[in-house]
């Protein structure tokens, strides 16, 4: 049965091109086909070129979508910062394809292997042996006077922040169908466990282990008293309402990505989705380690059972 690897680029950067190509050979090498969009075939085309290649492994890639469809792939493979690998489940969001991060950016939490990693990384995927975990997602639905407006979805987070950067945006926020506090705020973060390290640390949030199943909710600079994150059950309905008394209008984000005005009024909705990201990992590094390395924390002076070994 032929083998179908996508393979999803940072291709602004000179760096994670070569990379890309590095993989392009060891899989044609090995009898499994790449797999690109047509926007980064042709990004690729256009750096063989540039080199004066006059042979290239790059004729063997496959186009996504007109030569080998999303449902054919094997494993998606990625090159980039956290950006990228959110780019890349977009692509794969309605199959089950797992992603395999390779982090060529900086902290890249959702990136399994480093650079420095990429010749063990690509063997693993050869073998296919590799483990792959779900991650939990979000559904997100707007409403305006009762009517659904805007669906989306979220791997990290979906953010509900005000347009104007003079005015606060006034809400009120509801668990399971019961209001809980109303305030002036500069926003409402609702994260998953794995969104736990990115925007909503940012804003004061805690730390989730991704194996936990939960929502977050994080308050952005609000004027109350109570106005804490929170940590609900997965299964919780959470809601956000931009109040009519609000001056001007919001905005939602979804993993920095896709976005929507929200005018007075208007009514954020967010679930726990039935459909997971799959993450595909070579890695046995738990998240603690993961912590540690890459928020650089000092754990000098430790003397557990483990502590001949480096952390």
């Amino acid at each position: 049965m032929q083998r179908n690897v996508l393979i999803v680029t940072h291709t602004r950067r000179l760096e994670a091109i070569e990379v890309g190509q590095f993989l392009i050979e060891r899989l044609v090498e090995s009898g499994i086909t790449p797999v690109m969009s047509s926007g980064e075939l042709n990004d690729y085309r256009n750096f063989n070129e540039s080199q004066g290649a006059t042979a290239s492994t790059i004729t063997a890639v496959k186009e996504l979508g007109s030569d080998v469809h999303v449902a054919d792939l094997e494993l998606a493979v990625v090159f980039g910062g956290d950006g990228t690998i959110l780019k890349a489940a977009e692509i794969v969001r309605e199959s089950a394809v797992p992603l395999m991060g390779i982090n060529l950016g900086h902290v890249g939490f959702l990136a399994d292997s480093e650079r420095e990693e990429i010749e063990s990384t690509i063997q693993h995927i050869i073998e296919r042996s590799y483990q792959v975990t779900d991650r939990l997602t979000l559904d997100v639905e707007v409403q305006v006077d009762g009517k659904t407006v805007y669906e989306t979805w979220a791997l990290n987070e979906a953010t509900v922040e005000k347009s104007s950067r003079e005015r606060m945006l006034e809400v009120v926020l509801e668990i399971d169908g019961q209001p809980l506090s109303s305030f002036g705020c500069d926003g409402m973060i609702v994260s998953t466990p794995t969104g736990s390290t990115a925007y909503a640390f940012s804003a004061g949030g805690p730390i989730v282990w991704p194996t936990i199943d939960a929502l977050l909710v994080v308050p952005l600079s609000a004027h109350a008293l109570f106005a804490k994150p929170l940590v609900v059950h997965p299964e919780a309905q959470v809601a956000v309402e931009v109040l009519q008394r609000s001056v001007g209008s919001g905005t939602l984000w979804c993993d920095g990505r896709r976005s929507t005005e929200l005018p007075a009024g208007a009514r954020v909705q967010v679930s726990k989705s039935k459909n997971p990201v799959r993450l595909a990992s070579v890695q046995q590094t738990t998240f603690t380690k993961r912590l540690v390395q890459k928020f650089a924390l000092p754990v000098a002076g430790w003397r557990g059972p483990a502590a001949n070994e480096r952390v």
